[in-house]
């Protein structure tokens, strides 16, 4: 048996909580994966995990094995790579989490100038609304917008995205532009929630110390930002969106700002991380990438 492709199983099935998604993520039959991870607690003479038909969990004894496996295969991949300084020592594989739009705005069209520096590594790329779970789903950093939840995990601040409001030309030429607060209980705002069944209050704004909201009319709720910027082209009513990622839409004219007076507080940009005593190489290399191309997308 190999010990260290079994730990490098054995951390992917805790994390996972899964023999399936482990062998999927690693490209290895499901068999294969448990009847190593079997050999090693035979080997070591332990139970390192609780087996079920719906979930697996770690032991008490797996969890000690867990985090000592962890930073033994984070020392040894750091040992690899100590002495040597050419970008094409780098290698293995990332996993990423980010917003739809920053993918596709600031992330994909410099991402081959990273990867041409860096030809070892392989680059898993997830973009959505869903928030993930860093630890379960195995993503080696995640970028987050908005308030941050207390998760345990190490957060680095990247940022602020500024808002703006904005509406389309034919919509505004139907219902007529707004001056004021009070004219937006005659304007439709097109809702946005992760969840579905849960509905914001209606326009926001910041005044400098405080969030305040404001009524408003408007029948559609949507859960995907794609969706969210197509609806306010499409004259379905206002939408308050960072600014970034209707930069384009602004500039062809297809969206125009409204109530610049009143914009919502400017919303926190994140790089998350599991908690992780020696990061690798190729990690801290993205992460470094990633925070530089940042700050031109940032306030």
């Amino acid at each position: 048996m190999d010990k260290i492709q079994a730990m490098q199983l054995f951390i992917r099935v805790a994390e996972l909580e899964s023999f399936s998604r482990a062998a999927d993520s690693m490209g290895l039959p499901k068999g294969s994966v448990s009847r190593q991870i079997q050999a090693l607690e035979n080997g070591l003479g332990t139970q390192l995990l609780h087996r079920t038909t719906r979930r697996v969990s770690l032991t008490q004894d797996g969890m000690v094995y867990y985090e000592r496996a962890k930073d033994l295969l984070a020392n040894m991949d750091e040992l690899d790579g100590l002495f040597l300084h050419d970008p094409a020592s780098v290698s293995g594989r990332i996993r990423v989490d980010m917003p739809t739009g920053v993918a596709r705005n600031l992330v994909i069209p410099r991402l081959p100038l990273f990867l041409q520096q860096y030809p070892g590594i392989e680059l898993e790329l997830s973009s959505s609304d869903r928030l993930v779970d860093v630890v379960r789903e195995g993503f080696d950093c995640v970028v987050r917008v908005g308030t941050l939840k207390d998760s345990g995990l190490i957060a680095r601040p990247l940022g602020r995205l500024s808002v703006v409001n904005c509406a389309s030309p034919d919509y505004l030429s139907r219902f007529g532009y707004p001056d004021g607060l009070d004219d937006l209980a005659s304007h439709a705002v097109v809702h946005y929630a992760t969840h579905l069944g849960t509905r914001p209050q209606g326009f926001e704004y910041y005044d400098g110390e405080s969030t305040h909201w404001v009524k408003t009319g408007g029948v559609l709720t949507v859960n995907s930002t794609e969706t969210y910027h197509a609806s306010a082209i499409a004259g379905l009513g206002i939408i308050q969106v960072p600014r970034v990622g209707v930069r384009d839409a602004l500039r062809a004219k297809k969206l125009l700002e409204i109530l610049p007076q009143y914009r919502a507080r400017p919303m926190p940009v994140s790089l998350i991380y599991p908690h992780r005593r020696n990061l690798s190489r190729r990690v801290h290399l993205f992460m470094a990438w990633l925070t530089d191309i940042m700050k031109a997308y940032v306030d």
